[in-house]
């Protein structure tokens, strides 16, 4: 097929849309139709199955915390998108407070060994698993350590010594701009952001982007000294992740950070290439305080987005749902 068929076939169904074509499907063929174009004004030829769905912006699986965590992964592509053979990867989920995971207040303890296996899987030649935690550090990573020690010892940490971090500039920021992070961060090829979802005093939710927090040594400057919302954000223009996988099996919808608070069974998995468009969906998706939110009404995601760190209009982003 070259790009004038396609660009034809796209023009048909465009005009066909009052008799179904959804919003979603045009999208995905706008997608198809730029790679096509793309490739044929290369002089390339498409090759069979190329103009096949397009990955989405966000995948959604529902299902077991484990499965759901694979399968959202594979709808973006499966994760030798992101890890490739050699590569030193840091898992970042949330392992600050020391209670299971049926309080929504810690990842999964699953989803994490899910990802790390694929991980393994995908050839990393090292995988950590990592959190600066709230609370005392061995009861706190007690649930995921034991998931994930079938990998073997060490491979998940709490990091509270000095000696683990490393004085960082953050060249995009606009206030928060230096920091002490994880050595074994920035010493890795691939950061994969593994929050749970869930509500939080000071900034209204914790998900991707405010989890970035446990990656550093000194937390608590970012809220006396800085505007809280305006410095995770600083945050996040360094500590990017490459695949975020956001656990909503469980959800803390009230009383977060550490609960105890009502939690919603939702057995949901959400996962981007997008630190903010995946908090964005999962804001969106669920009850906050016993009511609906926008993401706008999140601060620190609308402003990560007026500062072009991703995307929080995710009606306009292409979604993809699993049942597993």
């Amino acid at each position: 097929m070259n790009s004038r068929d396609f660009f034809s076939a796209l023009i048909s169904r465009e005009q066909d849309s009052r008799h179904g074509l959804t919003r979603r499907e045009f999208i995905v063929l706008q997608a198809k139709a730029a790679f096509v174009f793309s490739v044929n004004a290369a002089g390339l030829l498409v090759p069979a199955g190329a103009c096949a769905d397009a990955v989405p912006d966000i995948a959604v699986a529902r299902g077991r915390p484990g499965p759901a965590a694979r399968a959202a992964v594979n709808l973006l592509g499966g994760i030798g998108s992101f890890v490739r053979p050699g590569s030193k990867v840091v898992i970042k989920p949330n392992m600050s407070f020391a209670r299971g995971p049926e309080s929504a207040t810690n990842t999964d303890p699953e989803v994490v060994r899910e990802l790390f296996a694929m991980c393994r899987e995908a050839g990393a030649s090292k995988v950590r698993v990592l959190d600066h935690p709230l609370r005392p550090s061995e009861q706190c990573i007690e649930g995921i350590r034991d998931a994930c020690r079938v990998f073997g010892d060490n491979t998940v940490q709490a990091l509270e010594d000095s000696f683990f971090y490393q004085e960082t500039q953050l060249p995009d920021a606009v206030k928060f701009r230096e920091t002490d992070i994880m050595k074994d961060v920035l010493d890795s090829d691939v950061l994969i952001a593994a929050p749970v979802a869930k509500s939080h005093s000071s900034t209204g939710v914790s998900l991707s982007m405010k989890g970035m927090m446990g990656l550093i040594l000194n937390r608590s400057v970012m809220h006396w000294r800085y505007d809280l919302s305006t410095a995770i954000v600083d945050l996040c223009t360094y500590l990017k992740p490459r695949l975020v996988v956001i656990d909503a099996t469980r959800v803390l919808s009230t009383n977060g950070p550490g609960g105890p608070g009502k939690v919603l069974k939702e057995d949901t998995i959400i996962a981007s290439r997008d630190m903010v468009a995946a908090d964005a969906a999962a804001v969106q998706m669920f009850e906050w305080y016993g009511r609906k939110m926008h993401p706008r009404q999140v601060r620190h995601i609308s402003i990560a987005h007026e500062r072009g760190l991703g995307r929080m209009d995710v009606e306009n982003l292409v979604t993809e749902k699993v049942q597993v």
